[in-house]
């Protein structure tokens, strides 16, 4: 393939259910106004019952597709980024890419907790460069079903949302991946974890179903080494695509929480105006929030030729990177 690679169409979803800040302070004992002031968030959307991460997967991909206005059959690759699959097995993307009608397509889930979007993109920009077809990378949690509702370090933060972008050869050169950095910090693994139903931990060895619930056994550990590893994988990948923060046109952040976020582009001198930004009204649904944001963004100022957006995020694992995409 000569040519580069574009976002052809982008797709966001987020559940009706809508969960404010005052229901979480009461069950916590908070003081009104607490959570806005420490996470930037006001609300968040969650599931109802019966929805399943495919459900909104499926939303977001063919909001995506729809977009996009591809014939499906050209798509050959499903990344599904999620923590929260409908089953540890078997894995979701295949169920979503008959869902979607992509009857030709590979389906894959990878779990890449936070950082799972940047993954994704970046190899599936690689397949489309390598093969010259379509993928479409789908990022999408069910959060709100691993919250420890007695916790406060994940009650606060996490919901549940989908965001999806369908990448296609384009006859530009120039347009794709400009630069990327991908990091992984294993002696900080245990900051963000669910203990149990894992083969360290298997299901018939719990006390209690409270051990497959998320734990944050530090926060401000997790705060400190997010912003960190966002602002050097940031910095490498700008450095890799030989621009500095000004050429920028969009900043997206993994929506951890606001203040996380202000920190990062301050010290990447990112202009104000150019970060985006969906957390006081969505929340933290960690891998989706980079597709959401910027489909929810371009919902309303469509992406241009020639920008140049920079993403980036960290999460459990420790697991992180930052990718300087030209569209």
């Amino acid at each position: 393939m000569r040519g580069g690679v574009e976002i052809l169409g982008l797709g966001h979803y987020a559940p009706d259910h809508v969960v404010g800040n005052d229901v979480i302070e009461a069950r916590l004992g908070l003081e009104a106004g607490w959570i806005e002031r420490r996470t930037g968030i006001r609300e968040r959307r969650y599931v109802m019952p019966g929805q399943a991460l495919s459900d909104l997967a499926i939303a977001a991909g063919d909001m995506a597709l729809r977009n996009a206005g591809l014939v499906r059959s050209d798509v050959a690759l499903l990344l599904l980024a999620t923590s929260t699959p409908d089953h540890l097995l078997p894995p979701t993307a295949p169920l979503v890419a008959d869902k979607l009608g992509l009857r030709n397509a590979g389906g894959i889930d990878m779990a890449g907790a936070c950082g799972g979007f940047i993954y994704a993109l970046t190899l599936a920009e690689g397949f489309v460069r390598t093969h010259g077809a379509p993928v479409l990378v789908i990022a999408a949690n069910v959060l709100s079903r691993r919250i420890n509702e007695k916790d406060r370090a994940s009650s606060v933060l996490f919901a549940d949302a989908a965001g999806a972008a369908l990448l296609a050869p384009s006859p530009r050169t120039d347009a794709g991946l400009l630069g990327a950095h991908l990091a992984a910090k294993g002696s900080r693994y245990d900051l963000i974890h669910i203990p149990g139903g894992g083969s360290r931990k298997p299901f018939r060895e719990l006390a209690s179903a409270d051990e497959t619930l998320m734990v944050i056994s530090d926060g401000q550990a997790v705060f400190s080494e997010a912003i960190d590893l966002m602002t050097s994988a940031a910095s490498t990948a700008l450095g890799k695509a030989g621009l500095r923060p000004e050429n920028l046109s969009r900043f997206v952040p993994h929506q951890a929480n606001q203040r996380l976020m202000d920190k990062v582009a301050q010290r990447l001198r990112i202009a104000p105006g150019r970060t985006l930004s969906t957390i006081a009204t969505h929340g933290n649904s960690s891998a989706a929030t980079i597709p959401y944001t910027l489909s929810f963004d371009a919902a309303h100022n469509p992406l241009q030729s020639g920008e140049v957006i920079l993403m980036t995020a960290a999460g459990a694992g420790l697991t992180g990177g930052a990718a300087v995409w030209r569209v």
